[in-house]
């Protein structure tokens, strides 16, 4: 068989059609053998701000609302424990009807007359108080005030934590938006480069070699482009569900103030650390313990109490507000109790309340050097990225005027296409090495603010 010098050039002129109609029809190109089931709708996600984000997960977060109601129970503590130190009041009225039977009496002919009992009716008042119980009491109160600090310590953590967890995923949305501008900005200098071999090649001043490598690119880039839009639509799933909305949202870069700015210095991060609201907590877990260690003690005095009670009774229907007022009797009493043996358990109490206060203090101390650490952790990261960021904008740039050069150098045959290939794969890395360095910082600075429990701005 004859060799045809055409066929390489028709060959070239098909691969030509394929690649730069792959743009143009989309799905069906970037989407082979998928299902007309799966394929893409078109892009309805509502773009929201950080700010908005963090308010709706914050609204709407389980460990959120879970933290609030934490909260609210223990204010409801304090006031039972204030309530505790008054008198219990309670109030009492009763109706009774004798069914049956009667009271037997003679009449004035001396005949034997049974008559109905009347509805006998009664009202009662009570009082009830604990005098002296150890100072349990005044334990429990104080042990409420320090829950209730526990409780906005943590509903502070939980707030920070739960931005933290919504800023972590909005970066990521951020870095799939970046990751595909990147994508299709390589898409198209891969067709750029296609275009300027699949030109020498007709012009003879480069081999078949050069248009298939440009296939491979232009694949690659596709590639990418599929893969950077997988990867959005995941991380907007995971957005939409930690903010709790009903409809699919997505990040809004245009929404989205870079904060570069200085960050206070160590010292006083080092002390915003410290009184974090972790640590806090924390400190009022120990509280708490020492206020419950103090009333296990009490159980050791004696329990004086007092109760007065007033009751009355008769057939008046009105409750003795008629004209056939009751009879009342009222009584005044007073105990004392003092347990003397009850089978170890008071010693059982203070035993485990002293373990408890051990305990607290142990993670107290070991709260305080997880800031430290936390802290020092964090300060590295946001250097170390921030120096990053730096670097990879500096080496995007250059990476970005070596494919133009190199792009340049190829089409007037100054060079070979091994080396626009290297500038492109060069100029790839770069971008996602700045794309990782920016989230990186960005995550750091929100563990940051998580950590000391407020905003740095």
């Amino acid at each position: 068989m004859a060799f045809d010098p055409k066929k390489p050039v028709r060959l070239i002129t098909v691969i030509t059609l394929i690649v730069l109609a792959a743009p143009v029809v989309g799905a069906q190109v970037l989407q082979p053998g998928l299902q007309p089931g799966l394929a893409r709708g078109p892009d309805s996600t509502r773009k929201i701000s950080l700010d908005e984000a963090v308010r709706m997960a914050q609204l709407n977060s389980p460990d959120a609302i879970a933290a609030v109601g934490t909260e609210r129970t223990s204010k409801a503590a304090r006031v039972s424990a204030i309530g505790a130190i008054f008198p219990s009041v309670s109030l009492n009225a009763g109706h009774v009807v004798q069914l049956g039977g009667g009271l037997t009496r003679l009449n004035a002919n001396g005949e034997e007359v049974t008559a109905s009992q009347k509805p006998a009716n009664s009202t009662g008042l009570s009082l009830n108080m604990t005098l002296f119980d150890g100072g349990q009491r005044l334990y429990d109160l104080r042990t409420s005030n320090y829950q209730i600090l526990a409780a906005e310590a943590n509903r502070v953590t939980v707030k920070y934590n739960v931005a933290l967890g919504v800023k972590q995923q909005y970066y990521a949305v951020l870095a799939a938006i970046e990751s595909q501008d990147a994508a299709v900005l390589q898409m198209a200098q891969a067709a750029e480069q296609f275009k300027s071999s699949v030109a020498r090649v007709r012009a003879g001043a480069a081999t078949r070699s050069d248009s298939l490598r440009g296939v491979i690119q232009v694949g690659n880039a596709q590639l990418a482009m599929i893969t950077a839009a997988s990867n959005k639509e995941a991380a907007d799933a995971a957005l939409t569900r930690l903010v709790g909305s009903p409809v699919p949202v997505t990040a809004d870069p245009a929404s989205l103030q870079e904060n570069m700015s200085a960050l206070p210095d160590s010292a006083q991060l080092a002390v915003l650390a410290l009184t974090g609201p972790s640590v806090q907590q924390a400190q009022a877990n120990v509280d708490v313990a020492v206020e419950s260690r103090k009333a296990s003690k009490g159980t050791y005095l004696p329990s004086l109490s007092a109760s007065y009670s007033r009751n009355g009774s008769g057939t008046d229907p009105r409750f003795g507000f008629g004209t056939d007022p009751f009879t009342y009797s009222g009584r005044l009493s007073f105990s004392l109790s003092y347990p003397v043996f009850n089978n170890f358990v008071r010693e059982e109490t203070v035993v485990r309340a002293k373990v408890a206060e051990v305990n607290a203090q142990a993670a107290f101390r070991d709260t305080q050097l997880a800031a430290v650490q936390l802290l020092a952790q964090n300060i590295g990261a946001i250097r170390s990225a921030s120096q990053r960021v730096a670097i990879q904008v500096a080496s995007v740039a250059a990476a970005q005027e070596d494919v133009r050069v190199q792009q340049q150098r190829y089409n007037i045959g100054a060079s070979v296409l091994l080396d626009l290939i290297t500038s492109q794969a060069a100029l790839a890395t770069a971008e996602q090495a700045l794309i990782q360095a920016r989230f990186d910082y960005r995550v750091a600075r929100a563990q940051l603010e998580a950590l000391v429990g407020r905003d740095l701005q």
